[in-house]
């Protein structure tokens, strides 16, 4: 079921997400698409890594869409946040988001942000990670964050583009776009190897 689309019938680009936050960082590239949510089972597998799951996951929700659109490329993403070896995922609400945080405080945790372009048999998946390295601050600091900004539709309780970036004492990566939930830089450079034009030509 298509939940958004700025393209017409047919379109030559669909992302396959629920996310509005990758539908927004899409939208940055100013080429036409339409947005069909994936129906995947997320589940992990047993002894799958963090890094399995995510391109697992993004590979998964690319073909699930591609299946019906065969002319389309495909984008599919999936972020996996990892502490220690452990999934972080959404918290879904405030117990759960401030629990996150107490076990991230002072910690280093990798987001792992899965990528694949698909079309018929062409394909390409890869992840760019992120390590974000979260500061020591107390409970109530925490706390005023989370009612101020209820992040809890996103891994690990804090949005780095929005007032978590508060919360952060580093952040090292190669595409900062990658961290909010799909790596720009990687995806041009797979669109322009796919023939799109970007940025394309104006009127």
């Amino acid at each position: 079921m298509s939940i958004a689309t700025n393209a017409p019938k047919n379109p030559n680009l669909i992302l396959a997400s629920t996310s509005k936050y990758r539908c927004e960082l899409l939208g940055r590239l100013r080429i036409p698409f339409e947005v069909i949510s994936p129906q995947v089972d997320e589940t992990p597998l047993t002894n799958e890594s963090t890094l399995e799951l995510a391109l697992r996951l993004a590979h998964a929700k690319a073909a699930a869409v591609a299946k019906l659109h065969p002319h389309a490329w495909v984008i599919g993403s999936d972020q996996v946040a990892d502490l220690c070896g452990a999934a972080i995922g959404k918290p879904g609400n405030f117990e759960r988001a401030l629990a996150q945080l107490q076990l991230m405080r002072g910690a280093t945790v990798t987001f792992h942000t899965a990528l694949c372009l698909m079309k018929g048999e062409m394909q390409t998946t890869l992840s760019v990670p992120t390590e974000v390295t979260f500061r020591k601050l107390p409970d109530d600091v925490l706390e005023n964050y989370l009612l101020a900004e209820e992040p809890y539709d996103c891994a690990g309780s804090a949005k780095s583009e929005g007032l978590g970036i508060s919360l952060l004492e580093s952040i090292k990566s190669e595409d900062p776009t990658a961290l909010i939930g799909l790596p720009l830089i990687a995806l041009t450079g797979l669109l322009r190897d796919a023939g799109f034009a970007i940025p394309s030509k104006t009127n």
